[in-house]
């Protein structure tokens, strides 16, 4: 079977996956107590959402492919392979748009339980009272920058700002789908934060590269090379993601349902494409037979992943979960003491994850450097070590179970991410140490994001300082933090900006990495004394405040060893002031010791330079002397 034969038995194979789910589900509203707008309005919504994921993950793929695998750009100009698959994108990205607001209303009828002729006539209503429907909308908004983007853009920076912006137009709809309710909750969004991106870039790449063979190429190997190594990865985040989210969505006991028959679909989907790469690489990668079967394979899955999307998970039905579990996913049957921080550890899939992948690549990149003979400073492996745990420490110790429940331990955890943590990733020196470890091909991309246009506007001290500054003020004394607390992608989201504006901050004040705009020493210390007394005044205001902020998500949570949530919301506002000012002195300490050897070394760049100039001046004393010989 040829490649580009194989997309029509994809596509059929996936629509009528959902075809045979929602005929067999039968009623799936009326085991949660819900009204039943039919089955019509099920199979159109089920068709829609396949839809929408086919497009989106082919718009992100075909981006990933045009950044990464395609051959390799010039000048910042995107090659001819590359902006192929670029026009990809631009063609998928439309039919995205098109699914994603059709299911809008679809989706709002199917969370209502009414017909589409009632939807119609109260859309902006049933869109503001349910979530998925506000999700669909959202990601109509963000594809609807990628169709004009991907359309005028030429350049290599310029995609991989549309590959980020795809990507996180996939989430809203999931994050706000079945993962975002009942026990476990949070392990389940935090594996599909994970699992999406993946398997979109597994897919759309796929698409690419059946059009990249179509056309042909001197760089047929290479361009295979690439994509074999990008997609498996993919594969394994997909597969180790999907069955993280799977189990705790299903349980064990719910495996062997209709829901977890899908999911092993699933599963069985990358054995089998695990399998035909292994005849692949026999045939030298030219084997138009493993990517058909692929392509067909991809498409099953994706069927099964929309069926997952109409059926209820069995953890709803088998387990009543308390109000506790709802809230944060998970039970806290004691206070924070110390064996609960110490020992009472749930793993962040995240932030927690990101850490120790961030770690172990690290030390790789200093193996790859001393074994060709370089050396690279113990002390930078210190501090990139030290920010690493910190951030594991933060989000997966006790300190990240209790901080959704607790205003104290959620300030500790976010003095951890914003203060303490940058500040020591920032000495690492990651940029510097990629950039001598990495090959040519990769330390091009990373050169290339360094001086874009995107990151010269983030590291602007300006920009920088405001941000950092203002989110604290934004945040917190605004309904902002109890919106954000009350969702669980939300409060990812959160750390993820905690843990980003501190970085960029501490990069330009500290920062061993050379930043687009490098400040001079008195600039640094400046910024950062014109920050510090802000922080203080946020702490103060907390110890000082009058009422509870986000009062409803506490009191929904009701600790019953918690009585006094102002109480605690004043000891929180007591370590973001005692914890805020101690990181900030260390930061002085070390810019002070930067300064003075930056000092040491342009005294003894001097010394060398008068010693140059006065062998030059006595070099041209003596020549002039034995000129003078001469004419006598």
């Amino acid at each position: 079977m040829r490649v580009d034969r194989a997309a029509a038995p994809a596509g059929g194979l996936a629509v009528l996956c959902v075809t045979a789910v929602v005929l067999a589900a039968g009623d799936v509203h009326g085991v949660l107590g819900d009204s039943d707008p039919g089955r019509v309005a099920g199979w159109l919504l089920g068709v829609v959402r396949l839809v929408a994921d086919g497009a989106g993950s082919v718009t992100a793929g075909a981006l990933a492919f045009a950044a990464f695998v395609a051959p390799g750009r010039r000048d910042g100009k995107l090659t001819a392979d590359a902006y192929a698959a670029l026009r990809l994108a631009a063609l998928a990205s439309p039919v995205w748009l098109v699914a994603a607001l059709a299911a809008v209303p679809l989706a709002a009828g199917d969370a209502s339980g009414q017909p589409q002729s009632v939807v119609w006539a109260n859309l902006a209503g049933l869109v503001d009272a349910t979530d998925e429907p506000k999700a669909w909308l959202v990601t109509s908004v963000v594809v609807a920058v990628v169709v004009w983007g991907s359309r005028v853009t030429l350049t290599w920076p310029t995609t991989v700002t549309w590959l980020v912006l795809s990507v996180l137009a996939l989430l809203p709809p999931v994050v706000m789908g079945h993962v975002s309710g009942g026990a476990w909750h949070d392990v389940a969004t935090n594996a599909v934060l994970w699992h999406v991106p993946a398997a979109a870039v597994w897919v759309g790449s796929l698409v690419a590269l059946c059009s990249f063979l179509r056309r042909g190429g001197p760089d047929r190997e290479r361009v295979l090379g690439r994509y074999r190594r990008v997609t498996a990865v993919c594969l394994v985040v997909v597969a180790l993601s999907g069955s993280v989210a799977g189990l705790a969505l299903a349980t064990p006991s719910g495996l062997l349902s209709g829901f977890g028959a899908l999911l092993g679909v699933k599963l069985l989907v990358c054995l089998l494409v695990l399998g035909s790469r292994g005849r692949a690489v026999r045939t030298r990668w030219g084997a138009r037979w493993p990517l058909a079967v692929e392509v067909v394979a991809l498409g099953v899955a994706m069927g099964a992943s929309a069926g997952l999307a109409h059926l209820v998970p069995p953890r709803w039905t088998s387990t009543r979960p308390s109000a506790r579990e709802t809230v944060l996913g998970y039970e806290l049957p004691a206070g924070p003491g110390f064996s609960e921080i110490l020992v009472g550890w749930r793993f962040d899939l995240v932030i927690g994850l990101g850490a120790v992948l961030a770690a172990l690549l690290y030390l790789r990149g200093v193996r790859v450097l001393r074994r060709r003979g370089d050396a690279w400073p113990s002390h930078r492996v210190a501090a990139w070590l030290g920010g690493c745990l910190v951030l594991l420490l933060a989000t997966s110790s006790g300190v990240g179970r209790y901080a959704p429940a607790m205003f104290s331990a959620h300030m500790v955890a976010h003095m951890s991410l914003t203060m303490l943590a940058p500040v020591l990733l920032v000495l690492g020196g990651p940029v510097t140490l990629a950039l001598r470890a990495l090959p040519p091909g990769p330390r091009a991309w990373v050169v290339a994001l360094l001086h874009c246009r995107w990151t010269r506007i983030v590291s602007h001290p300006a920009f920088a300082a405001v941000v950092f500054v203002a989110s604290f003020y934004v945040l917190y004394f605004s309904p902002l933090f109890g919106e954000a607390m009350g969702q669980h992608w939300a409060h990812v989201l959160m750390n993820v900006h905690f843990l980003m504006t501190g970085y960029v901050f501490y990069w330009l004040v500290i920062g061993v990495d050379r930043p687009p705009r490098p400040l001079p020493h008195l600039a640094r210390l400046g910024m950062l004394f014109a920050v510090m007394p802000f922080h203080a005044f946020f702490g103060v205001i907390l110890m000082n405040g009058q009422s509870v902020i986000a009062e409803s998500h506490y009191r929904e949570v009701a600790l019953p060893w918690l009585p006094d949530l102002m109480a605690d919301q004043r000891l929180g506002g007591g370590i973001a002031w005692a914890t805020g000012e101690i990181p900030m002195l260390v930061v002085v300490i070390a810019l002070m010791a930067q300064w003075a050897a930056a000092d040491r070394k342009e005294a003894v760049r001097m010394d060398r330079r008068d010693d140059d100039d006065e062998d030059e001046r006595l070099a041209a004393y003596n020549a002039m002397l034995a000129e003078l010989s001469e004419r006598r």
